[in-house]
């Protein structure tokens, strides 16, 4: 199995160093930004390019979703290769004209420098054809046991239930940092409480069940005390009543 990795962002990195690991050859990382796919490139002894795409079995195309029909069209796959893309709000379609296409969906969060256990998450697939499919499908199966299908409006859906579980996640925790800092606190006075809330809610498998606050308790002298907190930022306070109302309801259809 020879692949070429198509891109030099966060998932191309992750995917170089995930697949080198499990024995897959990565032969070329084919990118515009020349150091970022040599600095790709030697991590683990391939080679970058971009004016000669080399000769492959599998190409993976991991790029943003908007450049990804661009890309995959301006590609001269070889007959018979497979052209597979890693979004997970882009249609197989994109990858027209090639016949073998393919996605390659990790459902992850991906950031440079930081090593991905794929082993632990899910990779899931969708093919065009029985022959694109054999490929991406053992490519994935060295990646994780995790392997499922999913057509475009799948994944979508499992697309958005990223956004809310890690990035909008993510943004509440800038929120309480720039709160914190208002008494000269530091982000080490959450990184405990955001340890233990994780540990509860992948340990339940229900995040309802584990909710606590003064939302879920109805205590409205808390949360007016609290909006009042956030009078200067307006933004802040949408979003505290909104969580609020969104944690509140949900309590309340759990106690009928």
């Amino acid at each position: 199995m020879r692949v070429v990795i198509v891109g030099s962002g966060n998932v191309a990195e992750s995917l170089v160093l995930g697949l080198n690991e499990v024995g897959v050859e990565v032969v070329q990382i084919f990118a515009r930004n020349e150091a970022r796919g040599r600095e790709l490139a030697a991590m683990i002894g391939s080679e970058w390019g971009y004016d000669r795409l080399a000769e492959a079995d599998l190409y993976i195309i991991s790029v943003s979703d908007s450049a990804v029909a661009e890309v995959a069209a301006s590609l001269p796959i070889p007959e018979g290769a497979v052209v597979a893309h890693t979004m997970g709000c882009c249609p197989i379609e994109a990858l027209a004209p090639h016949e073998h296409r393919a996605v390659l969906y990790p459902f992850q969060t991906f950031s440079a420098g930081r090593k991905v256990d794929f082993a632990k998450g899910y990779i899931f697939l969708e093919a065009a054809t029985d022959h694109a499919l054999a490929v991406v499908s053992e490519v994935a199966h060295r990646l994780t046991s995790k392997v499922e299908m999913a057509d475009g409006s799948r994944r979508a859906v499992i697309h958005l239930s990223g956004v809310f579980s890690s990035n909008f996640v993510n943004a509440m925790y800038e929120n309480a940092t720039e709160v914190l800092a208002r008494e000269g606190l530091s982000f080490d006075v959450i990184a405990p409480v955001i340890e233990e809330t994780a540990a509860k809610a992948l340990a339940s498998r229900n995040p309802r069940a584990v909710q606590t606050g003064p939302a879920r308790r109805g205590d409205k002298p808390t949360l007016e005390r609290h909006r009042a907190m956030l009078a200067s930022d307006e933004l802040k306070r949408e979003i505290y009543d909104k969580i609020s109302e969104d944690i509140w309801r949900k309590a309340e259809i759990s106690k009928r």
